[in-house]
């Protein structure tokens, strides 16, 4: 079996959230979903947002939530197919509330392009292609621009 993901998001508002994560692609699992929690499909067996209300997150672990807006304690990434792709996802949750490339935009010509959103609560998630025909051949990315 393949191994998944399961990253957990402290946030302030559940429906908001799960409505924004919704309108990227990711698909809500009802299973392990309440009024305390979402769990948002992100890629099925593999990648999953558990977004989880202040008051669960508390019980979790008695660390404060850093505000994510001013504080950064981890940056996301998430593949794309394609350069298109890449944008898409980018366009996609702008529209649905978040807010288009804090982090700097990587270009690297024809072998990497990446951008970034941050979700209404202000986590970072980065969107990266790659050429596959790059990667196979190991050409690092400091020589591909």
């Amino acid at each position: 079996m393949p191994r998944m993901i399961f990253v957990n998001l402290p946030v302030a508002d559940l429906e908001r959230s799960k409505a924004f994560y919704a309108a990227i692609g990711a698909v809500n699992n009802p299973a392990f979903t309440d009024d305390t929690a979402a769990c948002m499909v992100v890629e099925e067996g593999a990648i999953h947002v558990m977004l989880l209300t202040h008051e669960k997150w508390a019980s979790f672990t008695p660390k404060t939530i850093p505000d994510a807006r001013t504080h950064a304690q981890v940056l996301l990434a998430l593949s794309a197919d394609s350069r298109a792709d890449v944008d898409t996802l980018v366009a996609s949750a702008t529209a649905a509330g978040g807010a288009a490339d804090p982090t700097p935009t990587q270009e690297y010509g024809d072998f990497m392009y990446g951008r970034s959103f941050e979700d209404p609560d202000g986590h970072i998630w980065e969107v990266m292609w790659m050429d596959p025909a790059a990667i196979s051949a190991g050409e690092p990315a400091e020589t591909a621009a």
